[in-house]
């Protein structure tokens, strides 16, 4: 695989789509588009990530509120208003110099993320505050160079220290995302063993391996390229790509992935396919074009901001006309337009969603639930249906016993006694789960002498002096002896693995394991199906083992045998019957899926690329954390609305009476009172957002 041009070439793609993505920006809904791709805002071309934004907006915040300190001691209105004349020749060009600093400086990501908001046709917060700061700050450049007016620098520089609060209190919170495919492409070695004609064994960078090259792979080491085996057998994990649970066995010509992990013997590997071609890099692929077609989904303070936007421009320039017509002089005209252009950003709006977002994100991460993506955290409300992974979701990704079948004459615990002594030296998934279910049952396990591992068919070891053998059941068919064949069909046909304990060449029992299913997957579907949300699984692995697992699990709609790059597809068509839908998941597999999904729920206990796909991560691995989800969602939801009528029911009130509606009665709202309503607002909001409870 061409790894460093794979890289550039996967960077450069990153880049244009954070191009892209940052046209939708700096709304609030952005700094999750910026989550879901790494490379933050305005300084998307250096390799800043999200961390270095969060601290450039709290240094932004943090100077501009000192220099805010002196505007408001200069400022004539606050002077009138606590009833101080500390007035100085010059004076205001003190204050039209510290407040041009808090213009540009703290103002500068409001200002490009309103011109690239409008760039997108789609204004949003950005624009708003970017329209109230400039014309503030323009009209009131104009007063102070011989204007006739008051100037509106205070205002200015609170409105810009509260946006600049408000959006590093959002971005902290949401935190601690980075980018999918950069994980993807980490789970990719860099380095292979390649062999030489003499076999002589170099190594190189994965990126110059060619086709028809062979390589070493020993055994714990990840398989770096596609290819087939040539030399070797082993069996091989492929569940975090491929979801199927049993780790296959693998002979001379299988094929292997690259990302799989090597678990037992070394392999000599012919390289089949590098770079683009390589099924790794197909899963890539698709996750960076489910991510590219989610719908830019603008979160509910956007869509508030964008009515407020419109708002305040109408309103304006209605102001304006009717002032002139009925006959005043431009310079009021003016001064009633911009009071009405600024006041209809109202400060408590940039609060009214962080501190909801704050709160909600703290409850979330004690109850285990990593947010990273707002705007489809807040669409969970709407729910029609969960589809669940199987492997590592609804089951726990390991093997247990579900059921001991002595032969005539031999006890369950002689089975699992002698069984468990022999696998406790084998690495085995089926053979952990042997000796656990052993373990649990206080058996004391037996000393072996000899062990040995017969590839394909088992292993045997001798133990007390007696030869014993645990094998799989193509071993015993080819020794032709007789077992209970029709518990074996049954049990077989609920998808378990079976395997045969011999004692001395001598069958003496069956044990079968399945992957074992949460208990608590159990208790969420139950909870779903209350909630009238619907429950599906989707799975990698076979028919039987799935309705074996949904029958336990209650669960009535099951594709089974998806392949990974069908789970997307398969989630699209649960989308078109216009369902809101949920994809959990835990593996590479699920990850274009997940993101095509309305919302992406990765089970923490999974792979990165997963977790960085998803939208949402449940930490704990279970389950039941996604009715707690849909729940806190609905919560959140309704907060945020409230705190929106909160903050823009003050502009409903405050923005006729700028605009001089009770003029004629001598009624005017002063810029003075206009900040006591701000002020008031804010706090409201502010106490309203802690109120938020699980």
């Amino acid at each position: 695989m061409h790894h460093e041009h794979h890289n550039s070439h996967e960077h450069q793609n990153h880049q244009n789509h954070v191009k892209r993505e940052q046209d939708d920006a700096h709304n609030h809904g952005s700094h999750d588009n910026h989550d879901k791709h790494g490379h933050g805002g305005h300084e998307n071309h250096s390799h800043h990530n999200h961390g270095d934004m969060v601290n450039d907006f709290k240094k932004r915040f943090y100077i501009s509120l000192i220099v805010t300190i002196p505007i408001l001691v200069l400022s004539p209105m606050i002077q009138d208003f606590i009833g101080v004349n500390w007035q100085f020749a010059n004076d205001q060009y003190i204050l039209f110099a510290l407040s041009t600093f808090v213009f540009f400086y703290g103002g500068w990501p409001f200002i490009t993320g309103g011109v690239s908001e409008l760039k997108d046709k789609n204004p949003g917060m950005m624009t708003l505050i970017g329209l109230a700061i400039v014309v503030a700050y323009g009209y009131s450049s104009l007063t102070v160079f011989g204007w006739e007016g008051k100037d509106f620098f205070w205002e200015l520089a609170t409105l810009i220290d509260i946006m600049l609060l408000g959006h590093w209190l959002e971005m902290r919170s949401v935190m601690g995302a980075s980018n999918a495919l950069e994980e993807l492409v980490k789970l990719m070695p860099s380095e292979a063993h390649k062999l030489d004609q003499n076999d002589e064994v170099q190594d190189v960078s994965v990126s110059d391996l060619k086709n028809n090259d062979k390589i070493l792979v020993k055994p714990g080491e990840k398989v770096p390229v596609d290819g087939t085996i040539l030399d070797g057998k082993s069996t091989i994990d492929e569940s975090m790509l491929t979801g199927e649970s049993v780790p296959a066995e693998k002979f001379k010509g299988d094929e292997v992935i690259g990302g799989s992990v090597n678990k037992e013997g070394s392999l000599t590997i012919q390289v089949e396919k590098t770079g683009e071609d390589s099924y790794l890099s197909q899963v890539i692929t698709l996750v960076k074009e489910a991510q590219e077609s989610k719908s830019r989904t603008q979160d509910i303070t956007n869509k508030a901001a964008k009515w407020l936007f419109y708002v305040a421009l109408l309103s304006g320039f209605l102001t304006l006309f009717i002032w002139l017509i009925l006959g005043y002089s431009f310079d009021v005209a003016l001064e009633r337009m911009v009071t009405v252009m600024v006041i209809t950003c109202p400060h408590a709006l940039g609060l009214a969603a962080p501190l909801v977002i704050a709160v909600s994100t703290s409850i979330s991460a004690k109850q285990g639930l990593l947010i990273r993506n707002r705007a489809n955290f807040e669409g969970a409300r709407n729910l029609n249906a969960v589809v669940f992974d199987k492997t590592g979701t609804l089951t726990k990704g390991e093997f247990g016993v579900t059921d001991i079948v002595p032969s005539e004459g031999y006890e369950k615990e002689e089975v699992l006694t002698w069984s468990a002594s022999l696998e406790q030296n084998s690495e085995h998934p089926l053979a952990s789960g042997i000796v656990k279910e052993a373990k649990e049952k206080n058996i004391k396990l037996k000393k072996i002498t000899e062990f040995d591992s017969i590839t394909g068919k088992g292993i045997e070891g001798t133990i007390d002096g007696k030869k014993v053998n645990v094998v799989s059941p193509g071993y015993v068919n080819d020794n032709n002896m007789k077992y209970d064949r029709e518990s074996f069909n049954k049990m077989s046909a609920e998808g378990k693995t079976v395997v045969f304990v011999l004692l001395d060449d001598k069958l003496i029992g069956m044990v079968a394991l399945a992957d074992m299913v949460r208990e608590t997957a159990k208790e969420a579907v139950a909870v779903l199906k209350d909630n009238g949300i619907q429950s599906i699984m989707l799975t990698g692995d076979n028919e039987k083992v799935a309705h074996w697992v949904a029958k336990q699990l209650d669960i009535d709609e099951v594709y089974a045998e998806v392949l990974p790059n069908e789970k997307s597809d398969q989630v699209k068509k649960i989308k078109e019957k216009g369902w809101k839908v949920a994809m959990t998941g835990d593996g590479v597999n699920d990850a274009p899926a997940l993101a095509t999904a309305d919302l992406g729920i990765a089970i923490g206990a999974g792979t990165d690329v997963a977790m960085e796909t998803a939208d949402v991560v449940l930490v704990k691995s279970n389950p039941k954390d996604v009715v707690a989800l849909i729940n806190l969602s609905r919560k959140t939801y309704r907060k945020m609305v409230q705190n929106l009528w909160w903050a823009t029911g003050y502009n409903i009130f405050a923005i006729p009476l700028a605009a001089g509606v009770l003029a004629p009665i001598g009624i005017v709202l002063s810029p003075a009172l206009g900040a006591v309503l701000m002020s008031l607002s804010t706090v409201i909001v502010a106490i309203n957002a802690k109120l938020l409870k699980a």
